[in-house]
């Protein structure tokens, strides 16, 4: 795996690429250089040994802290990070919360079930064949699908991603506009989701978790369109009703929607 510090548009990770932007390059935080070796471990880990481009002075910095990382010591990631700034409002990614998107469809399997699982443990198909589809535009590596993914609670990419298989192909202006319509969001609080026994960092994402998250035990907050209502209702279990919340799509953009319904949740909850 190769990892590029940088002064990109965002950090990803793509085809065995890890992206990673600064968010004051050529400065470079200590929360950043966790994920940078959190990265490196996760993936040396899993078999496959990494190389970082970047400045010598990046690199010198990185050397210097590994020996407080593989000491144990970690540090929580700043109030907002900065690293991808296009959301309109805050101008960066807000860190008190991580959610999982996904389509109505999924989200009456998981209140059914009761969990979230990984999309080997959901669809019961192996890693290979899952590693295999057309629909793993990013080439991710088999052990990839053996874990739960989680995004910054007021991230967009999650409902873009909804669209995206939807419609089978990448989604538009007018996808995300007009056409746009939002996946079902689980929400958790990230203080309290890295103490999972299977939470794991892998530097790209704030967190993913291997296998199963049980609604009951985790979950903060379920938050669907008001639309969904009739089709989500039935299938809630007793325990988590209290947690489910249905609120009006009236927003112009996938934008919008996305800082809707994270503030509905800071608001509702504080």
């Amino acid at each position: 795996m190769l990892i590029k510090i940088g002064d990109f548009e965002i950090s990803e990770c793509w085809d065995g690429v890890f992206y990673k932007k600064l968010s004051d390059y050529p400065n470079i935080t200590r929360w950043e250089m966790q994920t940078v070796l959190d990265f490196m471990k996760y993936e040396e880990e899993n078999g496959r040994e990494c190389e970082i481009e970047a400045e010598p002075d990046i690199l010198d910095l990185i050397e210097l802290y590994k020996i407080p990382y593989e000491g144990g010591m970690r540090v929580s990631p700043p109030e907002t990070i900065r690293e991808c700034t296009a959301c309109p409002q805050y101008k960066g990614c807000m860190t008190d919360f991580v959610c999982h998107t996904t389509s109505v469809e999924n989200a009456v399997k998981i209140l059914d079930c009761g969990s979230l699982l990984s999309p080997v443990q959901a669809r019961g198909m192996s890693a290979a064949d899952l590693q295999k589809e057309d629909r793993n535009a990013a080439n991710d590596p088999e052990d990839y699908f053996d874990y739960i993914m989680f995004a910054w609670g007021n991230c967009q990419a999650g409902d873009r991603l909804v669209m995206e298989r939807l419609l089978g192909r990448a989604p538009d202006e007018t996808d995300l506009t007009v056409g746009f319509r939002p996946g079902i969001r689980f929400f958790f609080r990230y203080d309290e989701l890295i103490e999972h026994p299977g939470a794991t960092f892998e530097g790209v994402l704030p967190l993913k978790v291997k296998d199963e998250v049980v609604l009951s035990e985790w979950v903060h907050a379920i938050v669907a369109p008001e639309e969904f209502r009739a089709t989500l209702e039935p299938h809630v279990p007793e325990q988590l009703k209290s947690k489910v919340h249905f609120i009006p799509n009236d927003c112009k953009d996938i934008w919008e929607w996305a800082e809707k319904v994270y503030e509905y949740i800071k608001v509702f909850y504080n």
